[in-house]
């Protein structure tokens, strides 16, 4: 399933731009996404169990703009289907949660490449 995805999901050009060569702007951009991130596929995942289409779309909409912030657009785009079908009341939950499964994979491996930039960041500062 994942195999339609490209495997890294992840382009930091747009944070490399805005920081303008702040190393500490990328460590707390970064540290923040580390921190938000885990709890809102938490609780996206949590509310799809639950059949908590309204929970799931608030989660799923605030993510959004983080994934594309952090140049994950593809991840971006299907966390955008994954809140408009849980908005229209999670008509089909099983295309829901393979979508969010999606997310949540690459997500999860990108959480671990942030994690070794941010490391990486750090021990210039």
């Amino acid at each position: 399933m994942s195999g339609n995805l490209p495997p890294q999901d992840l382009d930091l050009s747009f944070l490399y731009e805005i920081a303008d060569g702040s190393d500490e702007f990328i460590v707390d951009s970064i540290g923040m996404f580390l921190e938000q991130t885990p709890q809102l596929i938490t609780a996206i995942n949590d509310a799809i169990n639950a059949g908590d289409w309204a929970v799931a779309a608030q989660s799923a909409h605030k993510l959004k703009p983080n994934l594309g912030f952090f140049g994950m657009p593809q991840s971006q785009a299907n966390i955008q289907e994954v809140e408009l079908a849980c908005k229209a009341g999670g008509a089909d939950p099983a295309d829901i949660k393979t979508k969010f499964e999606a997310v949540k994979a690459v997500v999860e491996a990108n959480l671990v490449e942030l994690q070794k930039i941010k490391a990486e960041k750090e021990a210039n500062l």
